[in-house]
């Protein structure tokens, strides 16, 4: 779309155009937008459309609209966090710092996409706006929490957005949707702007991420976003390291974590990818990470260490003494796993561990593909559900682990998306998105519900 402004194939008054009219014709069936922002939008467009007739030097993103999941700040729009008590917030300042470099590079902010109440949920849904349906199938949930993202990015009403995982939040709703997203290495984004902020101990287990229908897509948001800022001190000034030659490469694959089983559907996508590799030349040998089996537990328990009072404490400073019954499923999933101090020290050396160990299988790999997730898209309300909350293991462990973790369609079952995901080392960001864009290349990728 960039490339087509400027060569001027066409103006970036009418791409706007096309895609708010597109938003306009889906969002009814998927109620993926709670904050349109068309006259923002138009303004930016018009300025854009000047600034190419005045010749002046464009951006990467110049008169290219993207849209933004509502907890984190765009300028001039109120961040609700989908929990009620932000119903009526105060319009931002200023804008998220990723927000802002999207908009440095020519893109254009468009939309607010939905989420769960205060992001703790894999399904989209909550008290201000309701839920968000999956564009291949509305009976189903497009996944969380950032659902409204990936409808709308799936259903074209947005070609780039940004989304938040701490547990699999841009992953699961990209597999759910069938687009490309990318959790990166914990610490490589700054989450300056992010409803609720950042910090704690589970600072480490979160990261803002893109997301897009190709992967492409992703490697040019990646370049954009990744720098440090003078704020977020967990962000380091750590630089993208260019790939290696795929064919250079030693992969690791396993359909199996050890603690959730997958459908025979989903098995078979992630051992078509590995034995694609192979094929190709690339030296690939089925192997399980060491401590996968055990990501779920130590993710809740890091999370829920204090018993969810945390969270409990920031619903009630925002006014939310209702909540949503998602996210009250998840807290419960968290509050026994309340320690005293002695058993977090104990809990936070089996997560050094869990890291140590990775980082010693990552000397012997330089990727792992998996599964994202146990099976395809779930309906409404089935992600509460004891058998299918334990496959969101197949992401947590990657969350724990602090690792990029990013994820493409390469399979479809009854007309549902099933992704696959593919895990590199720390600061390994664009080999995890060039092993996608391969997959992608060879598998088809993103199809048009």
């Amino acid at each position: 779309m960039a490339e087509m402004v400027q060569s001027r194939q066409i103006s970036p008054v009418e791409l706007m155009t096309a895609h708010l009219r597109q938003i306009q014709q889906i969002n009814p069936s998927l109620n993926a937008v709670v904050d349109l922002l068309e006259e923002q939008a138009m303004t930016g467009a018009r300025q854009a459309e000047q600034h190419l007739a005045d010749g002046l030097p464009c951006g990467p993103l110049h008169g290219v609209p993207f849209s933004v999941k509502d907890s984190i700040d765009v300028a001039g729009v109120k961040t609700t966090a989908g929990t009620l008590g932000r119903r009526y917030a105060a319009p931002a300042e200023k804008n998220a710092t990723l927000v802002n470099r999207l908009c440095q590079a020519g893109g254009i902010p468009i939309a607010k996409t939905n989420l769960p109440d205060l992001l703790f949920s894999f399904e989209t849904d909550n008290l201000i706006y309701g839920p968000t349906n999956n564009p291949y199938d509305v009976t189903r949930t497009p996944g969380g929490s950032s659902g409204g993202e990936s409808a709308l990015i799936a259903a074209c009403g947005s070609p780039l957005g940004l989304g938040s995982d701490a547990a699999g939040s841009v992953r699961v709703p990209a597999a759910f949707c069938g687009i490309a997203s990318i959790k990166p290495t914990s610490g490589r984004l700054p989450r300056t702007g992010h409803v609720p902020p950042a910090g704690g101990w589970i600072e480490a287990l979160w990261q803002i991420g893109p997301m897009a229908r190709f992967t492409e897509d992703l490697l040019l948001a990646m370049q954009l976003l990744a720098s440090e800022d003078d704020a977020d001190f967990t962000s380091p000034p750590v630089a993208l390291a260019e790939p290696p030659d795929l064919k250079k490469m030693k992969l690791a694959f396993f359909t199996d974590n050890g603690f959730a089983r997958c459908h025979q559907k989903v098995k078979n996508a992630v051992e078509e990818c590995a034995r694609f590799f192979a094929d190709s030349g690339v030296a690939v040998e089925e192997c399980r990470p060491p401590g996968v089996e055990d990501a779920y537990e130590l993710e809740l328990a890091l999370l829920g260490a204090d018993g969810a009072d945390g969270i409990d404490e920031y619903l009630k400073a925002a006014g939310s003494h209702q909540t949503h019954h998602l996210l009250n499923g998840f807290l419960d999933h968290m509050r026994p796993h309340r320690s005293t101090m002695a058993q977090f020290a104990k809990r936070w050396a089996q997560w050094d561990e869990y890291r140590t160990n990775l980082r010693t299988f990552f000397q012997r790999y330089d990727a792992v593909l998996c599964p994202i997730y146990t099976q395809p898209p779930l309906p409404h309300g089935g992600s509460l559900m004891e058998e299918n909350f334990r496959g969101f293991s197949y992401t947590m462990a990657w969350n724990v682990a602090g690792a990029p973790a990013a994820t493409v369609r390469c399979a479809t079952h009854e007309g549902l998306p099933i992704n696959v995901q593919v895990v590199a080392k720390p600061w390994r960001d664009l080999l995890a998105l060039q092993i996608c864009h391969t997959i992608e290349d060879q598998f088809g990728g993103w199809r048009k519900p």
